[in-house]
């Protein structure tokens, strides 16, 4: 059997999806094979989407029209703004999700596209022509044609799996490796290597004693990821479920310690290098000696399951160690474990060989996204396949590639890093990676990025409309703020109540509002009616409404048959509207001071240079710098620029040369 396709997609997970959602919303007939239907962007570790810079990136997916944001405001259990204490470029969206939930909402998008075909197989050849690939051939011997393929195997190359000395083959417990692919873009000059991952137990809630645990609870008035005009399930009617704190302790430890003559990491059977960010709990006990506790979380995996995720306890430990070590947590007497804790090593290929548009440098019109460039996360995997999704289609379509610069979008900070740096241990997401994350803020993703997406035809119509209305709305209130005096008696009680200084004489109100401890919206409805503030309250209306894309999708999108979710949806609107001028008013000088210098580096990033370049021929670079250049080969100067050991007389050098 042989069927042809503009694009295939190998691979089901998160990158998998968004990349065949965004290449087929674009206008290309796209295949995607996965070996499970049932798990498409599967929750493999945490059931949990966002946090630390992770939510940011998720922002900045929805913006650009893709959708993991509304598959996690469909799947919400309990949501929280990480780091409001700190300030707006810190804040960071976190969800904790039903997982069973999340896969068949995302099986529902995509089997709600008509130009996405889905086929259940293991890929277990790449076809090629003129040394172009040229598609893919599967288990069961079908042969699929395309123009471009899309490469999003996750943890699946050549996966196995640890528990104490027991080994055996796996991506995930329970479902099968995939062989062959590595061994074949090895051949053609792509370097491959090993990382490892892995995941906590999964324990059963009924057999822990909770009055032990310290409840963590999800915000008072939950926000969503999306920025489009609905309510998530929690904000509407749906309950937030709790989740729980616990602290290991020297007893647990000391029953660890003796595992670890069984333990994969400590006898050489597990070779790849593992998360310095999210480690086991034998990283943990081995790096940290001095340490006689780690807290740990327990949270849950669904609505309508006793199955509760331990975050902290990531192990590759035997099952009967587990098991004592968990007896001795306070609280866990009693415990069941569900499924073990276990960890997996598995094929990744060096992302110095890829081009921004994440395609290889190797071999023409294979592009690859994921966990297979060395990243860990369900946020990094989908926002390289979202954007492997756009510029495949471009490829196939003759038209430049879209890429995302530093200053743009964590996205860009990802994708460059990996491809310009590399990496030798799983590449994670942290706003310290960001020079700009004054500007790269969560709020502000749309603003940023949607304009951009609609441009190359990925972003619907209706959804800029709703962005171009928003930030209009934002305008007005900020020239409304700019233009209104408060009296000393009107704001002064409030002024007090948030401990700022009180007024002694008329004040603009955009002087108020940029103060620290002051809040836009908690002044417009605490201050005495009849005030000029009356007419702001009313600016931000919720006038549009975006129809649902899918026919059936479980998110409510402003149901005009129920008052009550409309002025709910109404309140959200004004919120992000706020949101967006006093974040604008009070950090102004730090935004302009992050401009100006992003706009000075810009400059670099486009003054390219020649694919396929011969350094030697530049007279004046340090041996060091050459040698960087030609392995790495930079697209521009400010790739350049980032490289270790290119110093920044061989960045002048370069300008001298390339820019004459």
């Amino acid at each position: 059997m042989t069927l042809d396709y503009d694009i295939i997609v190998v691979g089901g997970g998160h990158a998998g999806c968004e990349a065949a959602m965004a290449a087929s919303n674009m206008g290309s007939n796209v295949l995607l094979i996965s070996m499970d239907l049932d798990g498409f962007a599967k929750m493999s570790c945490n059931p949990s989407i966002g946090g630390i810079a992770k939510g940011q990136i998720v922002r900045e997916i929805d913006a650009l029209g893709g959708w993991t944001g509304i598959i996690t405001d469909a799947a919400t259990l309990q949501f929280r703004m990480l780091n409001r204490s700190k300030g707006p470029a810190m804040w960071s969206p976190r969800a904790q999700c039903d997982k069973r939930a999340f896969s068949l909402y995302w099986r529902r998008v995509l089997e709600s596209n008509c130009k996405l075909s889905i086929y259940a197989d293991l890929a277990t050849e790449f076809l090629f022509e003129n040394s172009k690939i040229c598609g893919v051939k599967t288990l069961t011997g079908a042969i699929f044609h395309s123009r471009a393929v899309i490469f999003t195997a996750g943890t699946f190359l050549s996966g196995k799996l640890f528990i104490g000395r027991t080994n055996f083959e796996g991506g995930r417990i329970g479902e099968k490796s995939s062989y062959g692919l590595t061994d074949q873009l090895t051949s053609l000059g792509l370097p491959s290597f090993r990382m490892k991952t892995g995941t906590p137990p999964r324990i059963d809630i009924r057999t822990v004693d909770l009055s032990k645990s310290i409840v963590q609870k999800g915000d008072q008035s939950p926000d969503k990821f999306s920025f489009l005009p609905y309510l998530s399930p929690i904000q509407d009617k749906s309950p937030q479920m709790e989740c729980f704190i616990f602290h290991t302790n020297e007893k647990v430890h000391e029953t660890l310690r003796e595992g670890f003559k069984d333990s994969p990491l400590f006898t050489g059977l597990i070779h790849g290098r593992g998360p310095r960010y999210c480690p086991s709990i034998e990283d943990k006990l081995h790096t940290f000696a001095d340490k006689d506790s780690h807290q740990l979380f327990l949270e849950p995996e669904g609505r309508k399951t006793h199955e509760y995720y331990l975050q902290g306890f990531s192990s590759s430990l035997p099952l009967e160690v587990q098991y004592a070590a968990l007896k001795n947590i306070e609280g866990f007497k009693n415990v069941r474990i569900l499924k073990p804790a276990y960890a997996v090593e598995y094929d990744y290929f060096d992302p110095l060989y890829l081009k921004a548009s994440l395609e290889s440098k190797v071999v023409e019109n294979l592009f690859i996204a994921g966990q297979l460039n060395g990243t860990t996360g369900y946020e990094e995997a989908a926002a390289q396949g979202l954007m492997a999704g756009i510029n495949a289609h471009l490829k196939v379509n003759e038209k430049d590639p879209f890429v995302l610069s530093r200053d743009q979008a964590y996205i860009g900070v990802l994708i460059d890093d990996l491809i310009t740096k590399g990496v030798d241990e799983p590449y994670r997401m942290f706003t310290s990676r960001a020079e700009y994350r004054i500007l790269l803020r969560q709020d502000n993703a749309d603003y940023r990025l949607t304009e951009l997406s609609y441009n190359i035809g990925l972003c619907f119509e209706d959804r800029f409309k709703f962005t171009e209305k928003k930030y209009s709305d934002a305008g007005v209130v900020s020239d409304a703020l700019s233009s209104i005096k408060l009296k000393p008696a009107a704001i002064n009680s409030y002024l007090e109540s948030v401990g700022s200084p009180v007024l002694s004489e008329t004040h603009n109100l955009e002087d108020i509002v940029s103060r620290p401890n002051t809040s836009l919206n908690d002044i417009l409805f605490s201050v005495p009616r009849g005030t000029k503030i009356e007419k702001i309250k009313a600016v931000p209306q919720l006038e549009f409404e975006i129809k649902p894309d899918v026919k059936g999708f479980p998110v409510s999108i402003v149901r005009t048959s129920e008052s009550d979710t409309i002025d709910k949806v109404s309140d959200d609107y004004r919120r992000q509207v706020f949101d967006s001028v006093e974040i604008s008013l009070k950090y102004k000088g730090y935004i302009d001071r992050e401009k100006v210098i992003a706009d000075k580096l810009r400059r670099l990033e486009y003054i390219k240079i020649p694919e396929g370049y011969d350094f030697s021929k530049i007279s004046g670079l340090s041996i060091e710098c050459r040698q960087k250049l030609e392995k790495y080969r930079p697209a521009t100067i400010g790739q350049a620029s980032r490289i270790s050991g290119v110093s920044p007389s061989d960045i002048s050098v370069l300008l001298i040369y390339f820019n004459r």
